[in-house]
């Protein structure tokens, strides 16, 4: 970073942040989880109960050598299913102390993880990138465990920060990072965020008012509904370790437009105690140029080049130190040729040289 700001090629002061899954080395029979063990703990006892059946069968109604050979057989078959019930229960047990209620035989550090694909995901590790808005450089990686974006937004934000040297910075991301203890921890490290707010239901397709659609006034601290009355302030409380400030309004029976707003008398609005933050991100997000087209334009590509590299579309590696290690030159490559495609290879080897 430090010969990219040498030679004018890094501007920043925006950063877009953004996660991809790249698979492990192991198969995603090899991982176990609670619900997956419980499944086959359950065919398998279906697969026990036909054995015994079969056995009952075949006592009464063959006998010989024929008979023998059948019985014998099928408690081999017995035998081996009960060994993996054994070993499932084992692993069952086992779960309660694995980090992420997962163990995965191949490699123990990787993680089965929801993806956007068809077939619902993969065994493997999340990469995080912060790219420069403007160069497309990488500022910073890393490679977590986690099958989710939302802790890692305060952590790669400062480190983008800390690599830049910067004392300002803006940090782009999309849904996946929405957290409000993750949006204030980058405001008290003097760093502004406008991270994509998700859909709280689909109600606003139906036509229905949302929390969006009251409008909040700082100065009487009341909410203000579509038909113009207050939502009054009536207590504090906490909720999922924040806390959450109550508006109610209680006269919603004879307004004309409660059809789209509420089936009850009352409307309850929750307010966050730093949901200031998310109003002045709102404000940056309807401007002019879409923040979350910039970032979807600035991150996706360095992800599918670096996974075209990886003709075997897996890391080669196993545990997360490794892995880590693995990532690091794939990025470093990326950010090679994207300076080479800017300045040139002449003037980097003369950057370099100098």
């Amino acid at each position: 970073m430090e010969l990219c700001r040498r030679i004018g090629v890094l501007k920043g002061d925006c950063i877009a942040i953004d996660g991809s899954k790249f698979k492990a080395v192991n198969n995603r029979d090899r991982t176990f989880t609670k619900n997956k063990i419980a499944n086959r703990l359950v065919h398998l006892e279906v697969d026990v109960e036909r054995y015994i059946n079969e056995v009952v069968r075949i006592d009464r109604q063959e006998d010989g050598e024929a008979r023998a050979d059948k019985v014998a057989h099928l408690a081999r078959r017995y035998g081996r299913i009960q060994q993996e019930i054994a070993r499932l229960k084992a692993m069952d047990r086992a779960l309660a102390d694995a980090p992420g209620g997962q163990i995965s035989l191949t490699d123990p550090d990787a993680r089965a993880m929801a993806t956007s694909a068809r077939h619902g995901g993969m065994v493997g590790y999340n990469v995080q990138t912060a790219a420069d808005t403007e160069s497309h450089i990488i500022v910073t990686h890393e490679v977590t465990n986690q099958g989710f974006d939302r802790d890692q937004l305060s952590p790669m934000a400062i480190a983008a920060r800390d690599v830049l040297q910067r004392d300002d910075l803006h940090a782009i991301a999309d849904t996946g990072y929405f957290s409000g203890p993750e949006i204030l921890a980058c405001q008290e490290a003097g760093i502004i965020t406008t991270v994509a707010r998700p859909a709280p239901s689909g109600n606003a397709a139906k036509g229905m008012y949302v929390k969006a659609d009251f409008a909040y006034d700082p100065e009487r601290d009341v909410y203000v509904c579509p038909a113009g009355a207050d939502l009054i302030y009536r207590y504090a409380t906490e909720e999922r370790g924040i806390q959450v400030r109550r508006y109610r309004i209680n006269e919603c029976q004879t307004c004309p437009l409660q059809s789209r707003c509420n089936t009850g008398t009352e409307r309850h609005i929750a307010r966050w105690e730093h949901e200031h933050l998310i109003d002045a991100m709102r404000e940056r997000l309807s401007r002019d140029i879409d923040p979350m087209t910039l970032r979807r334009c600035i991150v996706e590509h360095p992800f599918g080049t670096i996974k075209g590299w990886m003709v075997h579309t897996h890391f080669l590696t196993r545990r997360l130190k490794n892995v880590r290690t693995e990532m690091a030159p794939n990025v470093l490559a990326y950010n090679i040729k994207r300076v080479i495609s800017l300045i040139g290879i002449r003037r980097l080897m003369q950057a370099i040289l100098a």
